[in-house]
């Protein structure tokens, strides 16, 4: 076998092990181990360590354990079900109020964690029995669920973009300017989608029942200016601070983390052991994406080094394909990389195949960042791997089948595709922010 053969080998081999469930990062360090020993002997050794000490030394990648610790406080602080209700009763007089008032739930909780399994889970535990109690159909519900608790991929302070930047070198806080758009686009198609099926067939999402349509305007603002108000100047904080250019996004990071701990403190729900899990669950998911960088940045070096890279794109080149079917060819792979795999690995280890080939086809890897935000939407929806559906599914009540949730994320997964269609016509969507704020 030629080099580049091996090289090819080593990818297929790579896919084999994961799919049946072998560990992705130490997979990765020990395959790349092993083919880097063949290809280049023992200087492998001196790889390996390099790549740990830059992975430790990265300043972008300080601000991941920050947001995440970020979130896992705010996660625990017993807001949610506040935040629910008093959105609840201020959209009360919108078709759909309750489906609506869960999306904006997800779309602020997710924001401020960016952890999907956890919104997922959180929402489907308060907000999803008290849809189906209030008459919504069971399809609508599901789909409103899994769609929201998707979104912290996309809007900021998002940590898939921090690792998109770190792996594909490219600035933070440009990509944050260019997802604000595109993720509240993304947001308002939600929500078109559910008042518009409201408005068709209100038997879908019934009216609130009395008792809550007919609570005092000045409790309402009450609800709204003690619950959504804090988490919203907390966001609103860190994204300004990060987007004005006042802290980098690791400083900004940093303040988002200490106002996570103000808030849950006010809340009263600052805990030692909530403060010992929050802060285990960081360690512990701050690990698993550091040993990813390791394993795929090694990984990725001997993978080059055996002519594998040079052999996609040179056959890619082959292909004579003009930008736009290059990014659908590009996006169609990792939309069905998302079916077994999580957007971390997608992220860390295949989208670099694809970074030295937009130079050749003049694609910004700004907007390809944000492209790939969005398709990893929908890794979470698809059947059969749509992780949103089996988080949702494992807290659901037992009446709720799996095929009900799956069928009710469908609607929103043509909204996904409709936003990269958006997206790919007028790249300015996700273009204009970032060059107006720093040209």
């Amino acid at each position: 076998m030629t080099d580049p053969q091996v090289a090819v080998f080593m990818m297929c081999l790579f896919i084999f092990l994961i799919m049946l469930g072998f560990p992705v990062a130490f997979t990765l360090i020990g395959m790349a181990f092993i083919f880097g020993f063949y290809a280049m002997g023992t200087p492998i050794l001196n790889l390996l360590v390099q790549n740990t000490y830059d992975i430790m030394n990265n300043d972008v990648l300080v601000a991941v354990p920050l947001f995440l610790f970020m979130g896992y406080v705010i996660e625990r602080a017993s807001i949610l079900d506040r935040l629910f209700y008093s959105l609840e009763i201020a959209a009360r007089n919108i078709p759909g109020s309750m489906a609506v008032a869960a999306l904006i739930t997800c779309a602020l909780f997710a924001t401020a964690t960016g952890i999907v399994g956890a919104v997922v889970t959180l929402m489907g535990l308060l907000a999803f029995p008290a849809m189906l109690k209030a008459g919504y159909d069971t399809r609508l519900s599901a789909g409103v669920i899994c769609a929201g608790g998707t979104l912290g991929i996309l809007i900021p302070p998002s940590i898939m973009l921090i690792v998109y930047g770190a792996t594909a070198s490219v600035s933070v806080v440009r990509l944050y300017a260019a997802a604000m758009i595109p993720g509240f686009m993304l947001a308002g198609l939600y929500l078109l989608y559910v008042v518009s099926r409201a408005i068709i067939n209100p038997k879908l999402a019934p009216k609130l029942p009395r008792e809550l349509a007919d609570i005092p305007f000045f409790e309402v603002v009450v609800q709204v200016a003690t619950s959504v108000l804090p988490l919203a100047v907390l966001i609103m904080c860190v994204l300004g601070a990060i987007l004005f250019g006042l802290a980098t996004p690791s400083e900004a990071a940093a303040i988002g983390a200490l106002g996570a701990l103000v808030l849950a403190a006010l809340y009263r729900a600052l805990t030692w052991q909530r403060l010992k899990e929050a802060t285990y669950l960081t360690a512990r998911t701050t690990a698993m994406v550091c040993y990813l960088f390791i394993g795929s940045w090694t990984f990725a070096s001997v993978f080059s080094h055996l002519g594998g890279e040079q052999l996609i794109e040179e056959w890619v080149l082959s292909l004579n394909l003009s930008t736009v079917t290059f990014l659908i060819l590009a996006q169609l792979i990792i939309f069905l990389l998302g079916w077994p795999l999580e957007w971390t690995e997608i992220i860390i280890i295949f989208v670099p195949i694809f970074l030295p080939l937009l130079a050749h086809f003049d694609v910004d890897p700004i907007l390809f960042g944000i492209l790939v935000a969005l398709n990893l939407q929908t890794s979470f929806l698809t059947p059969p791997m749509a992780m949103s559906a089996y988080y949702l599914k494992g807290i659901a009540p037992p009446q709720v089948q799996l095929v009900q949730i799956f069928r009710g994320c469908m609607p929103f997964l043509v909204m996904v595709f409709i936003a990269m269609v958006l997206l790919y016509t007028f790249p300015g969507i996700a273009l204009w922010l970032p060059a107006l704020l720093y040209g």
